[in-house]
């Protein structure tokens, strides 16, 4: 089944649009509609039944292009829109090019580009560490850090050497008389080998006084083996002011037939604060593709919370509201 390339958001689904012609220089218009049922349960609220948009993979319009100027050497460029196929409204607080926006060369040395872009760490949990590639009720991002897009950001990404890539972004705080204010650094070194991939991702947001700042550190592995892959992830996480915590995640993508796939994780959060506000999710999901491009998916997810952790069970675009969360919905790629 192929849809394990579009779960996720951005890059996960790019891999899967539609092919065009290999011309030296192209535009590509893409696309994504999902729609499905949401419920959640356990909200301070109430219970909750919502038609959601993106609850598998985020609702988008974009456009790509690439440009061949010679010697190896191409321009590009993404500009991608999030919408909310339910109302029609726009996603990502109302931005034009919310989901992403950004211009570079590309060469035989990598790619440099400058925009508004995906953090690398955002990247290894999406396409690496989450089996349900950051959607669904199972989304790693209800209790890992959702480091997700950086304004202003230059990004280098490295060709792969020998099965090792890197990847490296700088997100500028744009605040006067001190650089460090606001910034973000972010980074990762990835190792692919046949059916093992292993990755080490760092993530450093300075706050508005440049003095203080959030850490984040995780290691991650995937291994394919037959119809099963599996997920495992470490996190350390360091919060501004003085806050710690741990999270492990174990997972795993079984194929179920010619058209079928079944997803499973538990994440366990463990704050090392004193504290004691510990977290649990488990979370189960199923995919069946109708087409090369439409699919219908299934998810449960559950949160127990301990001694003040208030983590909610959300999906790729939608935080949640409760400690339990079941979708039902379908996704159409253009």
């Amino acid at each position: 089944m192929k849809y394990r390339h579009i779960a996720g958001a951005g890059a996960c689904a790019l891999a899967m649009f539609s092919s065009c012609a290999q011309a030296q220089s192209f535009v590509k218009v893409y696309g994504v509609a999902d729609a499905g049922i949401v419920l959640d349960r356990g909200g301070a609220a109430g219970s909750s039944q919502n038609i959601g948009s993106g609850v598998a993979s985020g609702s988008r319009l974009g456009f790509k292009g690439k440009e061949d100027l010679g010697g190896g050497l191409s321009a590009v460029f993404v500009v991608e829109n999030g919408y909310n196929i339910d109302t029609g409204k726009a996603a990502q607080g109302g931005l034009l090019f919310g989901r992403q926006a950004y211009v570079g060369l590309s060469g035989a040395a990598g790619t440099i580009s400058l925009g508004r872009q995906y953090a690398p760490y955002y990247k290894v949990m999406r396409d690496i560490v989450d089996p349900f590639c950051t959607g669904l009720a199972g989304n790693a991002q209800n209790i890992l850090p959702g480091l997700g897009r950086v304004d202003n950001s230059v990004e280098y990404q490295s060709p792969k050497w020998n099965g090792l890539s890197a990847d490296v972004l700088v997100g500028a705080g744009e605040a006067a008389g001190d650089a460090a204010k606001n910034r973000t650094l972010d980074a990762s070194a990835t190792y692919e080998a046949g059916p093992l991939t292993l990755a080490l991702t760092h993530h450093r947001q300075n706050d508005a006084t440049g003095t203080a700042h959030d850490r984040n550190t995780m290691v991650v592995g995937r291994y394919r083996f037959g119809i099963v892959t599996a997920h495992a992830a470490f996190a350390r996480n360091r919060n501004v002011p003085g806050h710690a915590s741990r999270d492990a995640l174990l997972g795993a993508a079984v194929q179920a037939g010619a058209a079928g796939r079944v997803l499973a994780s538990v994440i366990v959060h463990r704050d090392d604060s004193g504290r004691g506000a510990h977290a649990r999710q488990a979370a189960i999901g199923y995919e069946y593709s109708l087409s090369r491009r439409t699919d219908l998916y299934a998810a449960y997810g559950h949160i127990v919370n301990r001694d003040g952790a208030a983590y909610t069970v959300g999906d790729a675009t939608n935080a949640g509201t409760g400690t339990t969360g079941i979708n039902l919905g379908v996704r159409h790629v253009f």
